[in-house]
């Protein structure tokens, strides 16, 4: 089941190392969202369980928002559609 993954990390060091974990399983759609698909229950426990290790939960926070198939496919984007993830490797000519 795809879901959406967002989030609020106080640490630097904390935030990348969550985003980092969230790209072994989906898009990134804005700074702190990702479209993730955990393939099924032991992939999102496992993902869960990767997340919870890195985070402190009385400084930071985790939602995961599942997507059913009818409203993946009524998202609408208005402006730019698509993010630039910081992280990745580019060139500018």
């Amino acid at each position: 089941m795809k879901m959406l993954a967002v989030y609020d990390i106080a640490n630097p060091r904390r935030l990348y190392r969550v985003a980092k974990i969230l790209k072994d399983y989906g898009i990134r759609v804005q700074y702190s969202k990702f479209e993730i698909d955990p393939a099924g229950e032991a992939g999102f426990d496992v993902l869960q369980k990767r997340i919870s290790e890195v985070i402190e939960e009385a400084e930071d926070g985790v939602k995961y928002i599942p997507l059913c198939r009818m409203c993946s496919s009524r998202t609408e984007i208005i402006g730019c559609g698509s993010f630039v993830d910081p992280d990745e490797e580019f060139y500018v000519l």
